[in-house]
């Protein structure tokens, strides 16, 4: 049998063929080569239109821990629980494609996974080169978060968590608003995926870390003020509707 590795990290793509060729994946490599723990890379493909699969085939056979998912479309949070539901590590972490958050934030995050289920990063006061609508909206949601849902998280949001093997695998298995059989148009980035897990972890009694991490604003069509927003609060709505029927229980 062959033991699982230390850590499993899994990276959702859908259209990255542009990072591809900047060698975002080079620095993922190069930084996990450094280690002396036993690691592997999920990429994830949310049944990319551009190029990125061809790519990411390519890659994978020259770089022998890193695996291919090729899925058919259904948006980011069927994409990355796709991948954490597949990752055997003993601790996992997703992150985006992007690297807007660098994969050497893993030193400063893995260390409190020894006293804790859950390590986030958090970009709190640390949203360097954001728009300031960007900002605005960060900070809207956190308020309408916390009335809703009465989450003490200060940014649900950032593409950088970790967690516990069995802790992901339980969580991510018990998500309801954006499952794997449910599509999410494009590769839009929905709030209430990282909401809803969050709040379930809470529920369910885990102990959540949050941790500063470096960020960089990376531009994206991806992210619309308005209409993000709006959906945000749907999503807390419907998070908090499902609560209240039992869903989460």
């Amino acid at each position: 049998m062959i033991k699982p590795p230390f850590l499993s990290i899994v990276i959702p793509a859908y259209n990255e063929a542009h990072n591809m060729q900047n060698g975002v994946l080079d620095g993922v490599v190069s930084f996990l080569k450094t280690k002396n723990y036993t690691w592997e890379v999920i990429l994830v493909d949310d049944g990319s239109t551009d190029d990125t699969k061809r790519l990411l085939q390519s890659f994978v056979r020259k770089h022998k821990y890193f695996k291919l998912i090729e899925n058919p479309h259904q948006g980011k949070a069927g994409t990355v629980t796709t991948g954490m539901l597949k990752a055997q590590g003993t601790y996992i972490l997703f992150t985006d494609f992007d690297q807007a958050t660098p994969i050497s934030e893993l030193d400063e995050v893995l260390p409190f996974l020894k006293t804790h289920d859950i390590v986030i990063g958090s970009r709190a006061g640390r949203r360097k080169g954001a728009p300031l609508s960007r900002i605005i909206m960060a900070r809207g949601f956190m308020l309408l978060r916390t009335l809703t849902l009465g989450i003490d998280v200060a940014d649900t949001q950032c593409g950088f968590k970790a967690f516990r093997r069995e802790v992901a695998h339980d969580l991510f298995d018990r998500l309801q608003l954006y499952r794997t059989n449910q599509t999410n148009e494009g590769s839009r980035v929905t709030a209430g995926f990282d909401v809803e897990l969050l709040y379930l972890a809470k529920r369910r009694g885990y102990s959540i870390k949050e941790v500063p991490v470096a960020w960089r604003y990376v531009e994206t069509r991806r992210v619309n003020p308005i209409r993000d927003s709006i959906e945000g609060l749907r999503d807390l709505l419907r998070i908090r509707l499902l609560a209240l029927r039992g869903v989460y229980e």
